[in-house]
């Protein structure tokens, strides 16, 4: 049975809103960004192995390698976010400064030339690499840009699900349009569009956003890097949203990475992906559209709650038959409208133990907050594409071949059904402990007291 939450009531505080249209504006790198990290997370592993020609096993090591660096360059980076000071504030530079880069990194991912396979799996080692520094230097402070333009919690929510609606479209055209494309035109050319396309939307942001909120400590009381570290790990409410988000993005990870070779190995037809991709994120595009609502009644920790069981709810639809294409879809339907409210709120969550941790420790460790999330994230989404590389090299997979073993068709059933079962399980029992939207209000009084 769901905990009734306080809902998201209006304070007594005098906190600046941002207006609906620095709102929308906020969520178009969300675009950019993002659809870049779906790109990456649901055809590099089947780009690797089916067109340049890598062995499971190798890629999925190259996946859990790179993530777990990429999550490391997270909490530098959280920390470089803390300490920049600049005319254009603290998170918005690094929009201006990393578009280009973070663009031009991505095509080159998918710009493999053909050097013999030990050429290729250094190029792919380097290039990711360059990759994880370049995503890193952008998505950190975009995600922290999000506690800085406002303390109002009811707006934080909103700005979070506007990012989402904007993020979701991103990922319907990517997940939709790529292979159709990529086959007319090459891996490097649609690349370089969507590259080009994030360029442009980081930069609106950029410009079209406003740094509101301020440190509470003065230059004298700034913490050093260790204690922001050390009071990370006394917030309780961080350390089980981190651990949330590494676990179901390493469950959304396996369901979206393993689709392409699902639809052609257990369903007989490639083609079908755009179908399944669609089946997948409208639903979860349109359930974006009423999270807001849900918040509003139930809370952002029920809400999210509501997503994962509707998330086990369809793998076992999908369990009824696995082979069934219609039985596939209507399991896939239920699953986007789950995927929702963690894509809606998680980050806005996120920066609610900001408040939380400042209350326990008087210090505000914004950056680190949302690095630590982005690691966890980063190393679950390695964890769960290592997993698709492991478990069928493990089935003795042969990237474009004619037919595969009966135990690879195997691992590639439990992949989309049975892993990800097991996944969303921890997943409810972490958000049950989770009950920080029921304090939020009087923590944020108590903050705004000691301050005045």
């Amino acid at each position: 049975m769901l905990v009734q939450e306080e809902r998201e009531k209006p304070l007594n505080l005098d906190l600046e809103k941002p207006r609906i249209k620095e709102m929308w504006a906020y969520g178009l790198a969300a675009y950019g960004i993002f659809s870049i990290w779906t790109l990456i997370g649901t055809f590099l592993t089947f780009y690797y192995t089916e067109i340049v020609g890598l062995t499971g096993i190798v890629v999925g090591t190259l996946m859990l390698v790179s993530r777990i660096f990429d999550g490391v360059t997270d909490i530098g980076m959280g920390v470089i976010v803390d300490k920049t000071n600049s005319k254009h504030g603290k998170a918005r530079p690094w929009l201006l400064w990393m578009a280009f880069p973070f663009g031009i990194s991505t095509v080159f991912l998918f710009s493999v030339p053909n050097i013999g396979v030990e050429g290729k799996v250094i190029y792919a080692y380097v290039t990711y690499m360059l990759f994880v520094i370049a995503y890193t230097a952008v998505s950190i402070p975009y995600k922290t840009l999000l506690g800085l333009m406002t303390q109002h919690q009811h707006s934080r929510s909103l700005s979070n699900v506007y990012s989402s609606i904007l993020t979701l479209v991103g990922t319907l055209f990517v997940v939709i349009l790529t292979q159709p494309i990529s086959k007319a035109i090459g891996w490097p050319a649609i690349v370089s569009i969507y590259a080009s396309l994030s360029m442009v939307t980081i930069y609106v942001t950029f410009r079209s956003t406003k740094e509101r909120v301020g440190s509470t400590t003065s230059q004298d009381e700034k913490a050093s890097i260790s204690a922001g570290v050390k009071s990370l790990f006394k917030n309780k409410y961080w350390i089980i949203i981190t651990t949330y988000g590494f676990t179901y993005y390493a469950m959304h990870a396996v369901i979206t990475g393993v689709a392409l070779y699902y639809a052609t190995w257990i369903l007989k037809d490639g083609d079908l992906f755009p179908l399944l991709a669609f089946s997948l994120m409208v639903p979860m595009l349109l359930g974006v559209f009423i999270v807001g609502r849900l918040v509003s009644r139930i809370g952002k920790r029920n809400t999210v709650l509501i997503g994962n069981i509707l998330i086990i709810i369809s793998l076992f639809v999908k369990m009824i038959n696995p082979y069934d294409l219609t039985i596939f879809l209507i399991g896939n339907i239920v699953t986007g409208l789950g995927f929702a409210p963690t894509s809606a709120l998680l980050f806005a969550m996120t920066n609610d133990t900001v408040e939380y941790g400042e209350y326990k420790t008087g210090q505000r460790t914004i950056g680190l907050v949302n690095s630590g999330l982005s690691f966890g994230i980063k190393v679950g989404s390695g964890l769960g594409l290592a997993l698709i590389g492991w478990l069928l090299g493990y089935g003795g997979y042969v990237g474009g071949g004619s037919e595969q073993t009966s135990l690879a068709l195997q691992m590639i059933l439990a992949l989309n059904i049975y892993v990800p079962i097991a996944l969303a399980i921890i997943t409810i029992v972490l958000l049950l402990i989770f009950n920080l939207d029921k304090q939020y209000s009087t923590i944020l009084t108590e903050l705004h007291k000691k301050k005045s």
